[in-house]
């Protein structure tokens, strides 16, 4: 009910943007001129210096958008504030448009989002590890499973509470692959834990890097419930928006 006394109207949605994008007044994006005329009749923005015309939405996600703001940000709220995902079936109900029109929606703030995840660097200290995901299937079991796909998970430790946390799903766990996922969501020189795999090693070149090797008798057990509990702090403790 906040949401919707907040956004209940176009043009408190477009009030928003606007003070999102121009806090402190109105900036010409091709020469920087800070005074513009409003042409009301098409909700633009045409500066005095240069004379480009400007929309609130112009180069956002909503550029050229012919969905209502409204619908926009009620999409923006249900998929923010449900746990569980939602579909283009479930979406296109709710903020009553056609199923196309739902799955673009879905499509284009997914895509947002992960590039939001981009600013969210790893730093301090550091669990590092790898686990597959596909479920029981009959077969080899472990490392090199069929129908199985490999995951490189890290989270930050902040003594009892877990920070940010980065997860991808790669082909192979090998040395590329884990340099890549470094050098995308770490910070270079934090310390960083892992077990003594071998393709891990190539932490060692970018971060302080502590591989802990576990006795064989111990392995087993270990390896059954470190990436369950990696997965638990991250889902129940890590901050929303770092997903």
């Amino acid at each position: 009910m906040d949401w919707q006394r907040q956004f209940y109207s176009e043009n408190a949605c477009l009030d928003y943007l606007k003070m999102q994008r121009w806090p402190d007044g109105f900036i010409c994006p091709k020469c920087g001129h800070r005074q513009a005329y409003q042409i009301h009749t098409r909700e633009l923005y045409e500066c005095c210096q240069c004379h480009k015309q400007t929309s609130v939405t112009s180069d956002t996600l909503f550029h050229g958008t012919h969905i209502p703001l409204s619908k926009w940000f009620t999409a923006i709220y249900f998929i923010g504030s449900d746990k569980g995902g939602i579909s283009a079936l479930r979406l296109k109900k709710l903020i009553e448009v056609n199923w196309r029109t739902a799955r673009l929606i879905l499509k284009k703030l997914r895509i947002a989002m992960g590039h939001r995840d981009r600013l969210y660097w790893l730093s301090g200290n550091i669990e590092l590890d790898d686990c597959l995901v596909g479920g029981k299937q009959k077969g080899k079991r472990g490392r090199g499973a069929a129908g199985k796909t490999p995951i490189i998970v890290a989270v930050e430790t902040q003594g009892e509470r877990a920070g940010y946390i980065a997860m991808q799903a790669v082909n192979r766990i090998s040395h590329q692959s884990v340099e890549q996922f470094v050098q995308a969501h770490i910070l270079p020189n934090q310390y960083v834990r892992s077990d003594g795999l071998r393709a891990l090693t190539i932490i060692d070149k970018t971060q302080h890097h502590e591989a802990r090797v576990t006795p064989k008798e111990n392995r087993r057990r270990i390896e059954k419930q470190i990436p369950m509990r990696l997965l638990n702090i991250a889902i129940f403790h890590s901050p929303m928006n770092s997903c």
